[in-house]
């Protein structure tokens, strides 16, 4: 059964919280260059695939990078989170526990989104938008796709894709967690491919905002705590139902 016993473990925060402050110093240290030099490389080596010469890349990179692909990701999502249901033991209200996780994870998901455009003014165009000359995937097909954003710091896709990976640990164990950080990485890289972000975008920022906010909602009784009364509300509302 999903694990919504209230709890709070200070070290685990401090440990997940100091390790998030150690990726903020990284990349505002003025003496590491190591995200910038990342960014260059990984950015210049990407672009430099989408060729006209590697037409198969490029119409891979474009399909990924279309809206259906996003689609596609959060049918994945759904995937992972039915499977994790599936593995609850106790079946008696598995469906109203799992929906309580549910909603609780999207709750979380808007309070982080809106606390960073709070607390984080600082943004920065794509890497697309920086170089000159650069390749663009938009210009190499006839089919929606994106390789650019005025706006790519912290990378979104990233935040929430490492968001639920952290619920999926939370609440339904190790496999399934690691099965979701997996799949984490692999739905965020086509934007990183196409030169929409930049690798920091997603392996900084979105993992260290995680690192430092989502212990807080996740360790402590919040999360849990609101998973239940989510739930709870969820079952009043089923009661009350014609025909219950």
């Amino acid at each position: 059964m999903p694990h919504i016993a209230p709890t709070f473990a200070p070290g685990r925060i401090l440990l997940f919280n100091l390790l998030g402050l150690l990726l903020v110093w990284t990349w505002l240290s003025p003496s590491v260059m190591v995200w910038t030099e990342l960014d260059d490389a990984v950015f210049l080596t990407a672009n430099a695939w989408l060729s006209e010469d590697n037409e198969t890349w490029v119409l891979f990179v474009a399909a990924i990078n279309n809206r259906l692909f996003d689609v596609t990701s959060l049918l994945i999502l759904l995937a992972i989170f039915l499977w994790a249901m599936s593995r609850d033991a106790q079946r008696q209200n598995r469906l109203l526990r799992w929906g309580g996780v549910g909603i609780t994870m999207l709750l979380a998901a808007v309070f982080i989104a809106q606390s960073v455009r709070l607390v984080i003014p600082y943004t920065h165009p794509s890497p697309t938008l920086v170089y000159e000359n650069a390749n663009l995937v938009t210009q190499m097909v006839d089919f929606p796709t994106k390789d650019r954003s005025a706006s790519s710091f912290p990378g979104d896709h990233g935040i929430n894709l490492f968001l639920f990976a952290a619920f999926m640990w939370r609440f339904a164990g190790l496999r399934i967690a690691v099965v979701s950080a997996a799949f984490a990485v692999l739905l965020s890289a086509p934007r990183i491919l196409s030169g929409a972000h930049w690798f920091s975008d997603i392996y900084f920022a979105a993992l260290a905002i995680n690192l430092i906010v989502t212990p807080w909602i996740l360790l402590t009784p919040v999360g849990p705590g609101l998973a239940r009364v989510t739930t709870a509300g969820l079952a009043r509302l089923r009661d009350a139902l014609p025909g219950r």
